[in-house]
């Protein structure tokens, strides 16, 4: 099973994003812990089995290849006050730290109407899953 945390484990267009947005976010005083970039199809069927058929709580309503985390374009984050992560969704910090992902170029799932997820970004250059399944490339 691989659930990497490596910037080097994104597509390149994807990883110069996610650095710009890291360090922007770091020039403002804000630490961002990665916690998933690449995840294989085994990793992403046990994160959707947590809550269902494992114990724990719903993260994920994507199963193996319909993640883009499968597709090395997604990067999941949290960012540290006083070197501990700030899990909850209604700490304004998170607003900041969407609006320096927004700002790099990356797609906030924190804007999302469905299981809107504020630790997840991603960039697909206009691509869905359906396209990256069937072998189309992000540049």
């Amino acid at each position: 099973m691989i659930n990497s945390r490596s910037l080097d484990d994104l597509l390149p267009a994807v990883k110069v994003r996610v650095e710009k947005f890291i360090n922007s976010a770091k020039d403002a005083g804000i630490d961002l812990l990665v916690t998933s970039t690449y995840r294989d199809n085994e990793s992403q069927n046990a994160l959707y089995a947590q809550g269902r058929t494992k114990p724990g709580r719903i993260v994920t309503n994507a199963k193996g290849d319909q993640s883009f985390h499968n597709y090395r374009c997604a990067v999941d984050v949290v960012p540290l006050l006083n070197g501990k992560p700030v899990w909850d969704a209604e700490n304004d910090i998170w607003q900041k730290v969407g609006d320096f992902g927004i700002a790099a170029g990356l797609e906030w799932a924190g804007n999302w109407t469905k299981f809107r997820e504020m630790p997840h970004f991603q960039y697909t250059n206009g691509l869905n899953l359906a396209d990256l399944q069937i072998g189309k490339k992000i540049i």
